[in-house]
Formats: C-alpha cells, sequence, structure tokens
C-alpha cells in the first residue's frame, strides 16, 4: 500500500512539473530528463527517511523513474498552452502554421486546447487498449522490429519521399499553372529537407558543453530554432491582432465525435510508429496520420497532432521493454537508472507495471489541469500585450539556451531559426525540417 501511495505521490509531483515545463516553450521533457538523471543520487539522498518506512533505495531510483515518466506525460498535454497562444501570424499568413493558431485568430484559442487534450487522453487509452497487440507485433513472436532494422533506409526513404511528395503547399511569386505552383511548392519543400539535413550533419558532432553544468545536446537549440522561434518571430514583425477569446466547449458529438475517434486511432497508430522509427519525429507521425483519411479540418488537425504526441510519449517507455532501445531523452534517463528488463513473457515486467500506473494517472491529472489552465490563459490573454509576451518568450528560450549549451548553442539556434523561417515564409510545412535527423540517420543505416 505504501509504494502505491508513494506512486501517486511522485505522479503528481512529475504532472506538476510537466506543467511548468509544458508552458515554458524551448523547455523540452527531453532536458528535464537528463537534469533529473545528474542529479538522482542527490534525490536518493534525500529520499533516505523512507527507508525507516521499509522503502529501499532501489524502490526510490523506480519512483524517480515514476517522476520522469509523469513530467513526460503531463508535458505532452501542456505544451498545446503555449503553442496555441504563442506564435500567431497575421490572418493572411495563418495557413502556413499551424491549425491552433488559426482557430486563435478566430477567438476559439480554447477550443483547440481542448481539442488537443481530448487528443492527448485519447491517445492514452488507446495505448493501454493495444499494450499487448505491440508486444507481439514488435517482439516475439513476429519481431516485426527485426524485420523493419533489416530494411531500415528504404523505410526511412520511403518516409522522407512521402513527407515531400504530400506536400499541399502553392508558390505563386512565380505564377503558372496550379499544379506548377504546387510542383514549385514541392521543390522548396524539398530544398528545406535537404538543408536541414545538411545543417544536422555540421552540428550533431559539436562539443556543446553548459556553463552551469547541465546535460548538453545540440538537439536542443537546433530543434527550437527550426520548430520554436521562426512563428515567434514572424509574429513579432507582422504584429497578428488577436481577438477576445470565448470560452465555449466544443460540442463532441455525432460527426464531430465519430471524426475524433478516428483521428485518435490514426494518431494513436502513427505515434506508435514513428517511436519505432529512429530519427522520426511526431510531426512526421502527423502527416502520416494525415495522409490515411480524406481531407480535414482545422479541428481533427489538432486532435490528430496530440494524439500522436501522447501516444509516442507513452510507445517509447513500452519500446524500451520490448526492443530494450532508448527513443527519447526520457528513456535514456529511465534505463539508465532501472536498466530495462526485456518484456518476453505475457507478464508484463514490474518497473513497467509501476511505469504504466504513472502514465495513467498523470493523464487523467493533466487532462483536466490543462483544460483549467488553458481558460485561465483564454480569459487573461488579450489583456497582456502580445508583443512583450512573444519577446519574453523568445528571450526565455534563449537564456535556456545559453544554460544548457552555452555561447556556441546561440550560433546554431539562430542559423536553425534562419533555416526554420523559410517554410514558414514559403507556405509549406515545417515537419520538412526534421531533414536535421532524418538526413543522418538514413546515411548511418546506409
Amino acid at each position: 500500500m505504501m509504494d502505491l501511495l508513494l506512486i501517486i505521490v511522485f505522479s503528481v509531483l512529475g504532472v506538476l512539473v510537466g506543467v511548468v515545463s509544458g508552458l515554458l516553450p524551448g523547455l523540452h521533457v527531453n532536458n528535464i530528463a537528463l537534469i533529473l538523471l545528474s542529479v538522482s543520487g542527490s534525490i536518493v539522498a534525500l529520499c533516505t527517511p523512507l527507508s525507516s518506512f521499509g522503502i529501499s533505495e532501489q524502490f526510490i531510483v523506480v519512483l524517480i523513474c515514476v517522476f520522469i515518466t509523469s513530467v513526460s506525460i503531463s508535458h505532452s498535454f501542456h505544451d498545446a498552452i503555449p503553442t496555441t497562444f504563442l506564435g500567431a501570424p497575421e490572418e493572411d499568413t495563418a495557413l502556413s502554421v499551424l491549425p491552433a493558431h488559426r482557430l486563435l485568430l478566430q477567438g476559439r484559442g480554447y477550443e483547440a486546447v481542448v481539442f488537443s487534450a481530448i487528443g492527448s487522453l485519447g491517445a492514452i487509452v488507446v495505448c493501454f487498449l493495444l499494450l499487448y497487440p505491440l508486444r507481439f507485433l514488435v517482439g516475439e513472436p513476429l519481431n516485426i522490429y527485426a524485420q523493419l532494422q533489416e530494411i531500415m533506409f528504404w523505410v526511412l526513404i520511403a518516409i522522407s519521399i512521402l513527407m515531400l511528395a504530400t506536400e499541399k503547399g502553392k508558390i505563386t511569386d512565380f505564377g503558372g499553372t496550379k499544379k506548377t505552383q504546387h510542383l514549385i511548392g514541392i521543390g522548396f519543400a524539398t530544398f528545406v529537407f535537404f538543408l536541414s539535413g545538411i545543417f544536422g550533419l555540421v552540428i550533431l558532432n559539436f562539443p556543446l558543453s553548459s556553463p552551469i553544468g547541465l546535460p548538453a545536446t545540440v538537439l536542443f537549440p537546433s530543434l527550437a530554432g527550426l520548430f520554436g522561434m521562426p512563428t515567434l518571430v514572424t509574429s513579432l514583425f507582422t504584429k497578428p491582432i488577436i481577438p477576445q477569446q470565448t470560452l465555449d466547449t466544443p460540442m463532441i458529438k455525432g460527426k464531430i465525435q465519430r471524426a475524433s475517434l478516428i483521428s485518435i486511432i490514426s494518431g494513436s497508430l502513427s505515434g506508435m510508429f514513428v517511436s519505432l522509427i529512429p530519427g522520426i519525429s511526431s510531426s512526421t507521425g502527423t502527416v502520416i496520420a494525415m495522409n490515411t483519411r480524406k481531407e480535414t479540418d482545422n479541428e481533427q488537425t489538432i486532435v490528430t497532432l496530440s494524439a500522436v504526441n501522447a501516444s509516442s510519449a507513452f510507445a517509447v517507455i513500452i519500446l524500451l521493454y520490448i526492443i530494450l532501445k532508448t527513443r527519447s531523452g526520457v528513456t535514456v534517463a529511465i534505463n539508465e537508472l532501472i536498466p530495462a528488463e526485456e518484456w518476453t513473457s505475457l507478464l508484463i515486467p514490474t518497473n513497467l507495471i509501476y511505469l504504466l500506473i504513472a502514465v495513467l494517472f498523470s493523464a487523467v491529472i493533466s487532462f483536466f489541469l490543462c483544460l483549467r489552465i488553458a481558460k485561465i490563459a483564454a480569459q487573461h490573454f488579450t489583456a497582456i500585450p502580445y508583443g512583450a509576451l512573444v519577446m519574453f518568450t523568445i528571450g526565455l528560450i534563449s537564456t535556456l539556451v545559453i544554460l544548457f549549451t552555452g555561447i556556441l548553442g546561440i550560433v546554431i539556434l539562430l542559423i536553425a531559426t534562419c533555416i526554420g523561417l523559410l517554410p514558414v515564409l514559403w507556405g509549406v510545412r515545417r515537419s520538412h525540417c526534421m531533414g536535421v535527423l532524418l538526413i543522418p540517420v538514413i546515411l548511418y543505416f546506409l
């Protein structure tokens, strides 16, 4: 009973930290996980009084992993709030950015977060239902992962081609027919993909170091620059007019309910898939999910994207115990603290059961917390000077980059931001910037 109580306590603490990391743009959960890994010894020392209740040092380490898992799940819910309310463009350029920003410009920012929370919670439920099918498909007896490894180079090539070929952006600056404009759009997307890939090849082995001793990773400034800063910079210069936000809860029934269920299922399956394949992200999973169905609206795109994110955050933990591979900073930290025991039988490994309890508990709490915080944000958002808020966010990201990666990290952030601005300005998908990881991984398997 004491064990379960401690798991709940550490899950709640993890959710609260996930709220903070989710609301702070640029602070990725992987960085939090690596920080906790570096101070895990101190945490164990602080928890030694628990030994008087029969709690072993080994279980305290498990509790740290429960905490990290809860941070990850909570983050996947709450990062929808800054994603929605920050970095919005002018209305005439909204098509080149996130669907959540389009709803924000219509005064429906809270509604966008509601759809996001529904997608995230739905994905967690779907992943639980598919727990054993995933185990038997990926591991024994079907061993799909072992078969994928043999053809991984071609799988990654196919995914890259799919991403580029399904680009719907049209470049109208050069005139021509709609088909020609579409082809030019694909050409621009291809340029962004390869430019990002060359950037990745140059920076991935950079010897970054934190001036204050934090874990330094080159992915932090590069991904913050490619995906976080461009929309902030764009909104800073375009000065969007943000209308008063309504607090209406979307009616999830009938046709919308059926569409949301399809979005959740397709997003969950895509999230599991991208967790299995190295070098691709949830944005790639969203592209895959959206191409399995007909044209859809902003709301269902948000549900799908959130389902992919939450499913991926959950699936990497499951796959750690099935294929013994780490696919995120969170699983790296967990595997360092409690080396994964391969799940080969019907019985789920004990440590994985603890983590599953944390996932379920954290998801339910995060769902209601996310809606509450989003409502407060929507109520007071228009009263805050938008330009000043964006400037503060840019300054915060820059400060975090310096703290984690030093001056060289700032250089990487600036270059990455210049590359990340290209798809925003050209109206093509920002997911093509994932070439920063895809091309190096493709060359590795080659």
